[in-house]
């Protein structure tokens, strides 16, 4: 028995080793601190005059700088700085200078060398816990969500009284009330008994008053929580959409009290981006364009996203709203290959299109574009500080007036778009669900940079503290394949490693125990193989007969061990959710590392230095 591989099992280890190594590689690098800048909207270009304004307020306050490069396309430039505390700093002043059509976020460079780069070779993401990533606090708009609701009320109770022919005046007043007007007694208990039964939810009181009889609605509490509950989940869902439709690795997304939401996005290279994508409200409405000589209470006027198309009048009847989009994709043109967003709708969304537009044809069907957007303004306060006061409102332009030529359905498209990527932008954000309520922003930061550091530094300190024990005891007792084990377990490392840069995991603290876990475990298969091996010895098995039947025999327990445990972090995954899928990742990894190095690596390794020659004695 010489215990020796082929040649091409020796290659493909060490062509396997070696990638592990040029993939690893890359988390020698560190990233420098960065300030990234992309306009508001996608069609928005970042040009060297921005840039210019950038660096030029950086070097009114003092703050150090290097590396400025204008992303591709111009859709975002970005400004390396020389620590992390300068991040917050420089953010106020660039976002200052820049103006509210900018968005200026903070972000993380990579320094990876482009040799590396253009192999596809990046280092591992950081969890926020480990100094990576971004922490956002957005509070969900509730009275607007209340608000549009009152509306769909007021329009409902008007449907429904006109056709039944109760003739009275209703409209929704200031104070957020639904009231309504009678001539008699008679008509107000006719409306008060129709609103009784068809609105349950709503709360109604008389009022008797010089004007006339007098009706009015607001909504109950419980009806109230209901519509407030719905808001924030509504959005925590489409949150969560937008997140994945980001790419984003082990995102926490979660309510926080009674309307606000907390985002974090760990390993985020693209922060701008993501707050941009985050923050939009990307409310579509289809309305028909209003007919001439239609009273100014039933239409109103917008201008176009091409301002230089000037205005036009829409009806305020809505057709259908974007919460009825099922699905969206990005595409061009046929004839005119300009960008288009192709829509589909849901049942309910098509059956509305259709009746509408069936009995609309040769009319016009505008696309208004409804986005949450602020104004910044700047004020002192008492003690004498500079406070940032956001003044959030809405914008709404039309995307395209365009002729009905035919009834509409489930599926048609968006012209009008000045580029692709308005048109991927947008396609996303209806993808992804319309936002129930408009959202802002109150709170940005990145989270914990020394407490991340000191979580890295103690993290690295547990591993090697673990190491360390472990290959001092390897070695004392099981001497040169002691050794061998060692040196398997350093390439273990570097594999999980570089296995988890390729796959874009996040690394977060409890990663980092599965990491300690996994050097454990990758021993343990080492120790159940060397001591079979001095077993057999010990039944006066010759030494290459030793190893044959030590590496040979303990395969079944190790598999049995290490597929059970790999169940458990398969699960975890499955049921977890943040750090916990993060313990899981790692885990599973580092199952699958440990087995090559341990099993196969070390082998072969014994291999090379007793196979294929006459032994006496091995050193165990």
């Amino acid at each position: 028995m010489l215990n020796k591989y082929p040649l091409w099992k020796y290659l493909l280890i060490a062509f396997i080793v070696s990638i592990g190594f040029f993939y690893a590689i890359p988390n020698l690098y560190a990233p420098d601190p960065a300030i990234q800048a992309s306009g508001e909207s996608s069609s928005t270009l970042v040009d060297d005059q921005a840039l210019k304004i950038m660096t030029a307020a950086l070097d009114k306050a003092g703050i150090a700088y290097f590396g400025e490069e204008i992303g591709n396309n111009a859709q975002n430039v970005l400004i390396r700085l020389g620590n992390r505390e300068q991040q917050l700093p420089a953010q106020r002043v660039i976002q200052r200078a820049l103006g509210d059509s900018y968005i200026v976020a903070l972000n993380l460079a990579s320094t990876t060398p482009e040799w590396l780069s253009r192999w596809g070779a990046q280092p591992m993401k950081l969890g926020l816990d480990l100094s990576g990533g971004v922490h956002f606090l957005l509070e969900v708009d509730t009275a607007a969500a209340l608000n549009k609701r009152m509306v769909s009320y007021t329009k409902h109770i008007k449907s429904s009284l006109r056709d039944d022919k109760i003739r009275g005046f209703i409209r929704l007043d200031d104070t957020g009330f639904i009231s309504g007007k009678f001539k008699t007694e008679e008509l107000r208990q006719q409306a008060s008994k129709k609103i009784r039964n068809e609105f349950s939810e709503l709360v109604r009181e008389d009022i008797d008053g010089k004007d006339g009889f007098q009706l009015r609605w607001t909504i109950s509490e419980a009806k109230l929580k209901e519509i407030v509950d719905y808001a924030v989940g509504q959005n925590l869902t489409t949150l969560r959409n937008r997140v994945n439709e980001l790419g984003v690795s082990e995102p926490l997304v979660q309510r926080q009290g009674r309307n606000r939401i907390v985002v974090e996005l760990p390993g985020v290279q693209d922060t701008a981006e993501a707050k941009r994508i985050l923050g939009k409200t990307a409310s579509l409405e289809f309305r028909l364009e209003a007919k001439s000589g239609t009273s100014s209470g039933l239409k109103e006027q917008f201008s176009y996203k091409d301002k230089s198309r000037g205005k036009d009048w829409l009806e305020r009847n809505v057709v259908i709203t974007g919460e009825r989009v099922a699905n969206a994709s990005a595409g061009f043109d046929s004839q005119s290959s300009q960008p288009e967003v192709n829509i589909t709708l849901d049942s309910e969304g098509g059956s509305l299109m259709h009746r509408v537009t069936r009995n609309n044809v040769k009319r016009r069907l505008g696309v208004l574009f409804i986005e949450r957007k602020s104004r910044t303004r700047y004020e002192m306060n008492e003690a004498g500080e500079e406070v940032v006061i956001k003044v959030p409102y809405d914008d709404k332009y039309i995307i395209s007036l365009a002729t009905i030529q035919s009834a509409l359905g489930v599926r048609f498209r968006i012209t009008g778009l000045d580029n692709p990527s308005e048109a991927a932008e947008l396609a996303l954000l209806l993808r992804a669900g319309a936002l129930a309520a408009p959202m802002d922003f109150v709170e940005e930061r990145t989270v914990g940079p020394s407490l991340g550091a000191e979580n890295i530094q103690l993290g690295m300190l547990s591993v090697q503290i673990g190491l360390a024990l472990v290959a001092i005891f390897m070695i004392v007792y099981y001497r040169v394949f002691g050794v061998i084990a060692v040196f398997g377990l350093a390439v273990n490392l570097v594999l999980l490693i570089a296995a988890m840069s390729l796959l874009s995991a996040t690394l977060t603290l409890p990663g980092i125990a599965g990491v300690v876990l996994t050097v454990g475990m990758a021993v343990d298969a080492n120790v159940l193989i060397f001591s079979r091996i001095k077993e057999e010895l010990k039944n006066s098995m010759t030494p290459q007969q030793a190893i044959k039947a030590g590496y040979d025999r303990a395969f079944v327990t190790i598999m049995d061990a290490n597929i059970t445990t790999l169940l458990v972090a398969i699960i975890l995954y499955a049921v977890g959710s943040g750090p916990v899928k993060g313990f899981a990742v790692t885990l599973a990894l580092g199952i699958i590392t440990s087995m090559f190095t341990a099993i196969i690596g070390s082998r072969a390794i014994v291999n090379l230095m007793y196979g294929g020659r006459k032994v006496e004695k091995l050193s165990i």
